[in-house]
């Protein structure tokens, strides 16, 4: 396919691009530039973090480029070696269900959840920041 020489390249690619090729892309510049200010805080350039990957300065170059394809292998090399985390994967929310016993009527349910708020107030829960 031959690009038009009167459009934009912004035009070809609203006809012609490929969606999945541009998400692609745009996750692989937005890792790279994550591990670029990652090395910038730790006051680090390309040969550092190579050297603390063990991989040659010219493989990280062309890792560091946004145009290669990181695999997840590679992806947690480099947070391994800059202390950070690259790639956020959401974690499925936990859930307890407590058996609170049958209940026969409206007074029975506020007594049980009385009884329950009671017994949680007592609990220390720990939160992770």
């Amino acid at each position: 396919m031959k690009f038009p020489k009167n459009n934009s390249i912004d035009e070809w690619l609203d006809k012609h691009g490929d969606p999945e090729i541009e998400s692609f892309i745009d996750k692989n510049l937005e890792i790279t530039e994550k591990v670029r200010l990652a090395m910038e805080n730790k006051g680090w350039k390309s040969q550092d973090l190579a050297q603390a990957m063990d991989k040659n300065p010219s493989e990280l170059s062309k890792w560091l480029s946004g145009m290669h394809n990181l695999t997840l292998k590679s992806i947690i090399k480099m947070e391994m070696a800059l202390g950070v985390d690259l790639i956020q994967v959401a974690r499925e929310k936990e859930y307890r269900y407590i058996y609170l016993g049958t209940i026969q009527n409206k007074e029975d349910i506020t007594t049980k959840v009385d009884e329950y708020q009671e017994s949680t107030e007592q609990q220390v829960y720990e939160v992770a920041m």
